[in-house]
């Protein structure tokens, strides 16, 4: 798709023997408009970072000293770049492995003049794992992951206690935990893993499902899942110190 070391990486982790674990994601193959393609090559040595599983980021240098929140899988990224332009002093670390999202969302931030996003090409686990310093981030966002409903393929559902567990090494003290679905059962599930966890505290006052913050723009997957009549789901955890 892209001549050797221009743009985001086929296999980030070409080369390495990284650890191997259940995916929760499924790479998407769809094609790269003009517009993406033309962002990638000219913006990703600028804004992209390869999850290769053996580079140790420094987030202060990455985005300029900004407290940094990660998002794990943001579609096409219009949510994104709008949550960056109503809060240019957090830096956002977006990491997908959907190609078109990844130029998609690079185009966006450029055209509304946003140097506060950086787009990470890979699997979020192995960057939590292998390259985020321990409580280096300000927050963790989860929106719409793959619910894998099949009874089959629960194992491959993000939300798990070891997910969990890692993402708590990785937050700072007070630092969020954002997820929201609008797959009933996912939201049930995310509930009783969250709740398990020592290392957080549900923000909502009945300890049950938050409000949609305002923060949180509606994304155009959720307008289609409200379209059809699912009910969105918001879980909201503060890391505890």
């Amino acid at each position: 798709m892209f001549p050797p070391g221009v743009g985001p990486a086929a296999d980030p982790t070409e080369g390495t023997a990284p650890e191997r674990t259940i995916r929760s994601f499924q790479p998407r193959r769809s094609r790269v408009t003009h517009a993406q393609r033309q962002a990638l090559l000219a913006l990703w040595p600028r804004w992209g970072v390869e999850i290769d599983g053996r580079t140790r980021l420094d987030l202060d240098e990455l985005l300029d000293g900004r407290p940094v929140v990660l998002e794990i899988g943001f579609g096409m990224g219009e949510a994104t770049a709008e949550m960056a332009a109503a809060d240019p002093a957090t830096g956002i670390l977006a990491a997908d492995v959907h190609t078109p999202g990844q130029g998609n969302l690079l185009r966006l931030a450029d055209r509304a003049g946003l140097d506060n996003v950086r787009v990470a090409n890979g699997d979020a686990i192995l960057l939590l794992r292998e390259m985020l310093p321990e409580r280096s981030l300000a927050g963790l966002r989860v929106f719409f992951p793959d619910p894998w409903p099949k009874k089959r393929h629960h194992k491959r559902r993000l939300i798990q206690p070891a997910f969990v567990a890692l993402a708590a090494s990785r937050l700072a003290p007070g630092a969020t935990l954002h997820c929201a679905t609008d797959w009933e059962p996912y939201a049930e599930w995310m509930l009783e893993v969250l709740d398990a966890s020592e290392d957080f505290v549900n923000t909502a006052p009945d300890g049950g499902f938050a409000p949609r913050p305002a923060n949180r723009p509606l994304t155009r997957f959720e307008r289609q899942g409200l379209a059809k009549g699912h009910r969105v789901r918001d879980l909201i955890f503060r890391r505890l110190p």
